[in-house]
């Protein structure tokens, strides 16, 4: 395991895009509600990868973990930063612990970037996933500026894949739930600007096949909002009153065309019933990346462009 933040006082180095002379790996940033599931699907998406050869490099960055992970980690940021020292040290609370490790973090981040490197050429291109769990607190990470830098150097990077792991069950039992998901996941794929990919977990639990099939049509999940009822059998009325209805009825409506390229799956943590088909879109999103990856590249290099003419036009006399 490695530990690698020697001084918090360095600055990270600028990133270029990845230049790899064999194929890079996959980098899937796993990240989800407490409760979800997350962690013990990261569990069983490290020991579903059976050959050795092409087993995953993984990377946890949740400092506030008590004990001993789940499941065997590369890099553990509690080797690095010491949460509960964080927190009387600067006098926070949990969240703002959180925040503080993943801004130490985030400082050397150019280490797990070289780390990977290595890892890649030590198996002569034979890695394929970098599997990043982040910490159950969603927000700590994805609307944090540590969790944006680290974010953008993995994409720059490496192909990246945001995975948002969500409650299936929940879901299927409050169409308010599954409304509320699918709005914060896709608020932080645009964060993020990496694809995004939704695994409903629980699938061990009852039928999610009707949250794909809320993602279709509008009018059935209209249906099930109105009803308020579980489509596992169960009846659970809505009890948040009209404004709610009226509210998520139109987030609905604004997230329907972004439902027709966002990709979704129904796995179990506990069966590993899935995981086959995660990896496969996983890998198919991989050229949503290249697409991404083509357009940064001309975004940057029309930045560029203007920072030259704003040179030569200060340099004129």
């Amino acid at each position: 395991m490695h530990s690698f933040l020697h001084s918090r006082h360095q600055t990270t180095q600028s990133f270029a895009f990845f230049s790899f002379p064999m194929p890079p790996p996959i980098v899937v940033l796993v990240v989800g509600m407490a409760g979800s599931g997350k962690s013990t699907l990261i569990q069983r998406l490290i020991t579903s990868i059976d050959d050795p050869q092409r087993h995953a490099y993984v990377v946890n960055l949740d400092p506030a973990v008590l004990g001993p992970l789940n499941y065997p980690a590369h890099v553990d940021i509690r080797q690095t930063v010491d949460y509960r020292k964080v927190m009387e040290e600067y006098t926070l609370g949990p969240n703002g612990a959180i925040i503080t490790c993943l801004n130490l973090f985030a400082t050397r981040i150019h280490e797990l970037v070289h780390l990977i490197e290595r890892r890649v050429e030590a198996t002569d291109g034979a890695l394929e996933f970098v599997i990043v769990d982040t910490p159950g607190q969603i927000e700590a990470f994805s609307w944090s500026a540590s969790g944006e830098v680290i974010t953008e150097a993995l994409r720059l990077g490496f192909p990246t894949v945001l995975l948002f792991v969500a409650d299936g069950l929940r879901c299927v039992q409050s169409a308010t739930t599954f409304m509320s998901n699918m709005l914060y996941a896709c608020s932080m794929m645009f964060r993020a600007r990496i694809p995004l990919l939704v695994a409903f977990n629980k699938s061990d639990t009852c039928d999610l096949s009707v949250l794909s099939t809320w993602m279709k049509d509008a009018f059935a999940f209209h249906d099930a909002l109105q009803a308020g009822e579980s489509r596992s059998g169960g009846v659970r009325p809505d009890t948040d009153g009209e404004y709610m209805l009226e509210l998520t009825h139109s987030m609905s409506l604004l997230l329907d065309s972004f439902y027709e390229n966002l990709e979704n799956v129904s796995v179990s943590a506990m069966s590993g019933d899935g995981v086959d088909d995660l990896f496969e879109k996983v890998r198919g999103l991989r050229e949503e990346y290249d697409a991404m990856r083509k357009e940064w590249e001309r975004q940057e290099s029309e930045k560029k462009e203007k920072e030259k003419e704003r040179e030569k036009a200060i340099l004129l006399p």
